[in-house]
């Protein structure tokens, strides 16, 4: 059977592109590692739709807190990210929320992390794209069925648009499947063929950043 996210023949026309980025991330992660987070997300949404002129990619992410190296490579591939990218790809930040959290049984005391803000973001893009009218596809890289009932106001607003959602490795969403059957996984052979240069220089300002080591 052949994956969703190649029609034999068809032009579907101009696509706008969503990333739930940590959705993915822990996705990718859980899968292989490290080892595709340096994903350029432009060339991944070019090869799961290669018949789509990709004109508008948002990538939705939350700042890190308390990890100084972690944030120093997000800081690094955010810049890489974009710099690839200039004119089709935007960053949208959400934020992380710091929780104290207890255990009833031992009494213990921990910080945790609860992600914030970005199933929102995603679906008032979302509505903001079926409204303007300005594509004719969107591609939902995520399997968060809370973006459900966004999905089902754009089709209202805009019943002309086309909207597929693109699970990441060990993400499975079924009330996005019911809604929108054309939903399917992203492949790992996708994901090692829209990997960043090990080197991406900033074309504006000459500046070079280098894929950390840590994600090798």
């Amino acid at each position: 059977m052949r994956c969703p996210e190649v029609r034999e023949g068809e032009f579907m026309g101009r696509t706008a592109v969503l990333v739930d980025g940590y959705n993915l991330y822990h996705g990718m992660k859980k899968q292989r590692g490290r080892k595709y987070l340096w994903l350029d997300h432009v060339s991944l949404a070019s090869r799961l739709r290669p018949r789509d002129e990709i004109v508008d990619v948002r990538y939705f992410t939350a700042p890190v807190l308390d990890d100084e190296d972690a944030i120093a490579r997000r800081r690094t591939y955010l810049s890489a990210l974009s710099s690839h990218n200039v004119g089709v790809l935007s960053v949208v930040e959400g934020r992380y929320q710091r929780k104290r959290m207890r255990c009833r049984s031992c009494g213990v005391d921990w910080t945790s992390y609860e992600e914030k803000e970005t199933d929102v973001n995603i679906a008032v893009a979302l509505m903001e794209i079926a409204a303007s009218r300005t594509v004719d596809s969107v591609l939902v890289i995520s399997a968060d069925s809370d973006l459900c009932p966004a999905v089902r106001s754009s089709r209202r607003v805009n019943p002309q648009l086309t909207i597929v959602p693109a699970f990441p490795p060990n993400r499975r969403s079924g009330e996005l499947t019911k809604l929108l059957p054309s939903a399917f996984t992203i492949s790992e052979t996708r994901l090692r063929q829209a990997q960043l240069p090990g080197v991406v220089e900033d074309p504006r300002t000459g500046r070079k950043y280098v894929r950390p080591e840590h994600w090798s």
